[in-house]
């Protein structure tokens, strides 16, 4: 079958490391099912991975990919993409949590063997292209806003970073719960965007907003302290990435004495992926895809990734 695979790893070029080729068919394995892969979306893992991070020289060549929808003997499916953990399922209960393509194959692929327990049914209302988008940004998303983050109709939610497919997700399903989002950004055009997805106001990186119950926090370093200055007491920042790198102060006076809540995220349940999945179902909520690729072209479709010019998701048709 043909396959994304990272063949090497490089921590400047990492797009350079990525091979497009004939690969082995997913091994079948007791509790296991194969998915025809219909469309896959690519993720800052799938980057990291190609830079090392995660795997192992010796796991090499290592199948990329965390997000896919397809079909099961006729079923239509969107994969879960968290392996082992609490659940156990398919690989047994002492397995630590992995994602997809850390320690079994991916779904940048024809064909992607996982648990069968992790398969979830696909709404009709949804396009393959579309329920590719959601099993790790808006799983992500959800699960900082509605399970961890407990968002209620009429709270005000600042979302770091607009652009990304967390954030992306964030200003679209808050948006439609009811919530009034704030977005930052140091980019004209990415804060427009925001704003014809819904967000209620967009700002300057930094700038003074009014106290916001919730803080969703992917970006870290850069904006660790107007996220500090801008929950309210008692209010709650929810954190599923650093990607400017960790914050050289936790400024851990201002988090006991107004008694901030700081939880971490990363990705979600099963659960949460089935709620999800209705949630779009029911409002018409759909996920901002950039563009679509073709699997064999995943290096343009990565290189588009790495540069950051995209908007929303880039997913790889099959």
């Amino acid at each position: 079958m043909i396959a994304a695979y990272a063949r090497a790893f490089s921590p400047d070029d990492p797009v350079s490391g990525l091979e497009v080729g004939d690969r082995p068919e997913p091994r079948t394995r007791e509790h296991w099912s194969v998915v025809d892969v219909r469309a896959a979306a690519l993720n800052h893992h799938d980057l990291w991975s190609l830079r090392g991070v995660g795997l192992l020289a010796e796991q090499l060549p290592m199948v990329l990919g965390t997000d896919a929808a397809g079909v099961v003997d006729g079923r239509e499916v969107v994969v879960h993409g968290v392996i082992g953990g609490a659940s156990g399922h398919g690989v047994g209960p002492d397995e630590p949590r992995s994602l997809l393509s850390e320690r079994y194959p991916g779904t940048l692929a024809e064909r992607v063997a996982v648990p069968t327990w992790n398969l979830v049914d696909k709404p009709a209302e949804l396009s393959f292209v579309e329920a590719a988008c959601l099993p790790t940004a808006w799983l992500t998303a959800y699960r900082m806003l509605f399970t961890t983050g407990r968002a209620t109709p009429g709270q005000r939610v600042l979302v770091q970073g607009a652009g990304g497919g967390v954030a992306t997700a964030a200003i679209l399903l808050g948006a439609a719960a009811g919530l009034e989002v704030l977005v930052t950004s140091r980019s004209d055009e990415r804060r427009a965007r925001a704003l014809e997805l819904g967000a209620a106001a967009a700002v300057e990186t930094g700038a003074r907003v009014p106290r916001v119950d919730l803080v969703l926090e992917t970006v870290g370093r850069a904006t660790w302290s107007h996220t500090m200055r801008s929950v309210r007491p008692g209010g709650t920042v929810v954190v599923a990435g650093a990607t400017s790198g960790d914050p050289t102060a936790a400024e851990l006076t201002r988090l006991f004495f107004s008694e901030i809540t700081v939880a971490g995220v990363t990705m979600g349940s099963r659960d949460d992926l089935q709620h999800l999945l209705a949630f779009l179902a029911r409002t018409g909520v759909r996920p901002l895809v950039d563009t679509t690729f073709p699997l064999a072209r995943a290096h343009d479709a990565l290189r588009r990734l790495d540069a950051g010019e995209q908007f929303g998701k880039i997913v790889l048709t099959v």
